[in-house]
């Protein structure tokens, strides 16, 4: 048996996020913890799973915050890592007036890009079911190869690995550098969420479904979930499709870690039905769950730290 449901290795950052006017007509900005795995995790911990992480933080305010934020939501910090020299990685989200996000990092270097090899705590990975990573941990030499030798430990141990590509164009040096890693993670993973925009990017496929049969072609990958927003969600195994609509909030305010919470909630699913044999019944009631979850969290202020929990979602589903 092992010990964690699901292991996450990754950035670990504060997302300043709009929070009105101030009397003199500057924005105001609220540092929320986020960071696209550790909003997995927590979104799993609200559903009663074990987890924990792998990533690095700067010795400073913000680190304190995000330890501390971490710990309170029920992810084991053991094996996060404090950095002497270099600051807590920062994020900046503007929202533009059709609702799509636009960003900016404090990032040349963060912290989250100074984890090496030897600051992994190897036996959480070992002891995991799921071992999740994104590709903004290969961004810097360093990190990339962490990432890279955390993949290895998991295949070895027999892990399930679920990626998520989440790009973020300004942290690459090119394009073509993102797709050469994002193809490496697509290499190694069993379970691969992945948005209407990336899936085009990646593919220079218009048609959804045209992309990601591309993507099976080249990879062998169990289970893909295809996030659209508004438009709701996909989900793609071997043998079948299934789509389920969004559940639209007239209280939406942002949609900042809404993708986290639907691949938490898949990861959930799958920790609790297995991943083969997956019928289209399952997948659709898989993505209903994962919807209603994203849903909520488009209503609320950051992510890791309020994610819905059972009751609220299915109270949404109806």
């Amino acid at each position: 048996m092992k010990r964690y449901d699901v292991v996450a290795l990754g950035e670990l950052l504060i997302d300043f996020t709009e929070h009105g006017t101030s009397n003199q007509g500057n924005p105001i900005l609220e540092a929320n913890p986020g960071g696209a795995p550790c909003n997995v995790l927590a979104m799993l911990c609200r559903l009663g799973k074990q987890t924990a992480f792998l990533g690095k933080v700067g010795t400073d305010m913000f680190g304190d915050q995000l330890k501390a934020a971490i710990c309170e939501v029920g992810i084991d910090a053991s094996g996060l890592k404090r950095d002497e020299k270099i600051h807590t990685t920062l994020a900046f989200v503007h929202t533009k007036a059709d609702g799509d996000r636009e960003f900016s990092f404090c990032r040349n270097p963060g912290a989250d890009v100074m984890l090496k090899e030897e600051d992994l705590e190897e036996d959480l990975i070992k002891n995991c079911k799921i071992f999740h990573f994104g590709s903004l941990s290969m961004t810097h030499e360093a990190c990339r190869k962490a990432t890279e030798r955390a993949i290895a430990v998991a295949e070895e141990s027999g892990a399930i690995l679920s990626f998520d590509p989440n790009l973020r164009e300004p942290l690459w040096e090119s394009l073509d550098e993102a797709k050469e890693r994002i193809s490496f993670g697509l290499s190694h993973c069993h379970i691969l969420k992945i948005s209407d925009n990336e899936i085009q990017w990646l593919t220079s496929e218009e048609d959804f479904d045209k992309g990601i049969a591309l993507l099976q072609s080249r990879y062998e990958i169990p289970l893909i979930l295809l996030s659209m927003g508004k438009d709701g969600s996909r989900a793609y195994t071997k043998d079948c499709r299934a789509e389920r609509p969004a559940y639209v909030q007239e209280g939406t305010i942002e949609t900042t870690g809404a993708g986290d919470t639907f691949h938490g909630c898949v990861l959930n699913y799958v920790l609790e039905h297995g991943l083969d044999g997956l019928s289209k019944e399952n997948l659709e009631e898989m993505l209903s769950f994962a919807n209603a979850a994203a849903s909520i969290v488009t209503t609320r202020k950051g992510a890791l730290r309020v994610m819905p929990d059972r009751q609220e979602i299915e109270t949404v589903i109806g």
